[in-house]
């Protein structure tokens, strides 16, 4: 093979610039596809389709259908942060917002198709155990700041807390109708207060 076809990463040709817009309809493409469809239904073809791009583009970058997707995911499903807003209240509601954001926003989706498909999709149990465990390191560090703080009793539970908060919001985003959903996602910050606000009435 001669140095001008000696290939780079994922199958890009060397001394070839990718381009990021383009990696971003790609990866968009397939997130909203998975989501849509789930892995049943997830196809380079379909993917270059919906992206608006050639399927020797996608090659160029990803040997086959299941690395495309484990990108999609691994760039697209954000975790959640801990924000510390000096008040567990408050910190509560960021968290809930957070994982609200990340069932109805751009790529919910494929987030929720990922709780219910990620034994059948390739590296999806690890994607939703990332998403997964950057709610419980949250929730740990809030309930543990609130318990120093006095605003949270010392037996307060964790899990019990985590279960709830994410739990509403999952279901939350689960019985929305497709017709609904942009109306639901605009009011998810009042859904959030109003979450936290009837958890907290339990435990404090």
């Amino acid at each position: 093979m001669s140095a001008g076809n000696q290939a780079g990463p994922a199958g890009n040709p060397a001394g070839r610039p990718r381009d990021p817009e383009v990696d971003e309809r790609i990866t968009r493409a397939a997130a909203e596809l998975f989501g849509a469809h789930g892995w049943a239904g997830f196809s380079v073809d379909a993917v270059a389709r919906r992206a608006g791009v050639g399927k020797a583009s996608i090659y160029l970058r990803w040997p086959n259908k299941e690395a495309l997707l484990a990108t999609a995911l691994a760039t697209r499903l954000s975790g959640v942060r801990d924000i510390d807003t000096g008040s567990v209240r408050d910190d509560l509601v960021a968290l809930a917002r957070q994982v609200l954001g990340a069932f109805l926003g751009a790529d919910g989706g494929a987030v929720l198709r990922l709780t219910l498909e990620a034994a059948s999709v390739p590296a999806g149990q690890e994607h939703l155990d990332r998403f997964r465990g950057s709610q419980a390191a949250a929730a740990r560090a809030i309930v543990r700041r609130g318990i120093d703080r006095g605003q949270l009793g010392p037996d307060t539970s964790v899990t019990l807390l985590l279960d709830t908060i994410s739990g509403g919001a999952l279901n939350h985003a689960l019985v929305t109708p497709a017709r609904l959903r942009d109306q639901v996602a605009a009011g998810a910050d009042r859904y959030a207060e109003e979450l936290v606000d009837f958890v907290l009435s339990a435990v404090t």
